[in-house]
């Protein structure tokens, strides 16, 4: 079933998700992101040691360039990030999708409906597809630069906290289920079942 924009007869609303309002959810997946980080740190520290990223061996000017290369490229990836979410959106629905970015997220929304499966695609690309090409980056750059390719990885992985969580929890629900993100907040509708409180 393709993304639609209308709710199918005989669905009702499941359960609903909103980082905005849910502080103690959000505080949650701060917390699972965290966790998620620490390990890829001490990873990362065993291929190049973490203090290569301050060293001004090659001088001032490269130390600066290396640092502005992380603020600039993780402000891409943020971007990169969230539309990867919009473009399978898109193509999965072909309805317009909105883009944001709320003072603690940036986001992609559509006002459509989705299967499982889809929104588990749309969920998880983003972090599978940047996954790969900084994955790449990192043993192709020099050891001065890893740490700036790596520390954009480790906000991949762990700032996909949030995406880990819906999928973790969505998983449990039934196969029909429909998810409806708009951006910050989402809804999961299912067949004959009335809406259940966060």
């Amino acid at each position: 079933m393709r993304g639609t924009l209308t709710l199918p007869d005989g669905y009702a609303g499941l359960c609903s998700i909103d980082l905005q309002k849910d502080k103690r959810l959000a505080l949650l997946i701060n917390g699972l992101a965290l966790l998620i980080a620490l390990p890829l740190v001490f990873l990362g520290n065993r291929i190049v040691l973490l203090r290569t990223l301050f060293s001004m061996d090659d001088g001032f000017g490269f130390y600066f360039l290396r640092l502005g290369m992380l603020t600039a490229g993780y402000a891409a990836y943020v971007v990169l990030h969230e539309l990867v979410h919009g473009v399978c959106m898109k193509y999965f629905s072909g309805a317009p999708v909105r883009y944001g970015f709320t003072g603690l997220y940036a986001y992609a929304g559509s006002e459509a409906y989705f299967t499982k499966k889809r929104y588990f695609i749309i969920a998880l690309a983003p972090v599978a597809v940047w996954g790969v090409v900084l994955l790449a980056l990192c043993m192709l750059v020099p050891a001065p630069w890893f740490w700036t390719v790596y520390l954009i990885q480790i906000g991949n992985i762990a700032g996909a906290a949030g995406d880990f969580y819906v999928v973790w929890r969505f998983a449990a629900m039934p196969p029909d289920i429909l998810v409806r993100d708009a951006g910050v907040d989402m809804t999961v509708y299912s067949r004959g079942r009335k809406v259940q409180a966060q």
